[in-house]
Parts: C-alpha cells; structure tokens; sequence
C-alpha cells in the first residue's frame, strides 16, 4: 500500500507493506543510513528518529502508524553536520566505535527542545533508553551541557571544532 510520509521536510510517497518498520523504510526505500538497526525491540536507542519532534524507534514503529506526522532523522537535524550536539559531539571526543550516535544524538535533540538547561538528572533520564556499548556517557552527557549552552547563546554560526583530545 502507498504511504505518503514527511521526512525531513520531504514529501515521500513509499509502496511498502503496511506493517514495515519505519527503519527499513528509511534505510531500504529512501535510503536514508543514519538511522541504525541495533536490537529490534526499542531497547537500544540506535534506530531514535523524531516523530513530530517526539523520540521514536523506528525498529518498531509501522509505517502505517506514521500517518502524517514529521519524521526527522539524523540526516535532516542539519545539512552539514553544524548542529551544536554533532558539533559538540565532536568536542568531547564522544564517539568511540559511532554506531548508537545517531540515536543518542537524536535523543538528545529531543531534550533540548524541551529542557533548554538540562540538569544532569534531566539528561539521565532522556537518555536512559539509550545504550552505548563503549560506554562514552559521561562524554555524552559534556557534550548535551555543551550544546546547551550554544543554543542558549543563540549561536547560530557554525561552532569550531577543536582539536580532538589524547
């Protein structure tokens, strides 16, 4: 069956059946690759996208469940990779092995759209459903106080990155 999605900011239509993860929709159809399998049970966090600025899984939402909603993946939180978290991602050296940080990335945006000044409390429990095997929390958590306070400063010139750290 046909189904005419929004994804960023892009209209869609796909013929998929109608119980088909929204991941391999993205990944398979529009191949949009960010968005990453990592467990297939809503566990992990690897496979996070926005539905209407909400944090999903898409390994187990259907596409039929989409509707009309804004479906914003990795690719479409900035066209260059300028956004404050990928760029304070990068400042604190946050990646190791990469694979759950576009979920993790995606979470996080989600949190900042509502917690504009996250405690850390606030960015633990945002970030609970969200593993990262190589265990870069503590990173994870610099970089969401990071980019906070680039979004609070309404900086919205490209951030420099800086050189990567021993």
């Amino acid at each position: 069956m046909p189904y005419t999605l929004n994804v960023n900011g892009q209209t869609h239509t796909v013929d998929v059946p109608a119980d088909m993860p929204l991941l391999w929709v993205l990944r398979d159809v529009l191949d949009l690759k960010g968005t990453k399998f990592g467990c297939g049970m809503a566990q992990c966090g690897a496979c996070t996208i926005h539905l209407d600025g909400e944090p999903a899984r898409a390994c187990v939402t259907p596409v039929a469940a989409v509707g009309s909603a804004r479906i914003t993946t990795i690719e479409g939180l900035s066209p260059d990779g300028t956004h404050p978290l990928q760029v304070a991602w990068m400042n604190n050296d946050v990646p190791q092995c990469g694979y759950c940080q576009a979920g993790q990335i995606m979470s996080a945006a989600a949190l900042l759209a509502k917690t504009p000044q996250p405690t850390d409390a606030d960015i633990d429990a945002a970030m609970a459903g969200n593993i990262c095997r190589c265990g870069t929390y503590m990173r994870i958590r610099q970089a969401i106080h990071e980019a906070a306070g680039t979004i609070r400063a309404g900086d919205s010139a490209p951030v420099q990155i800086t050189e990567a750290r021993d």
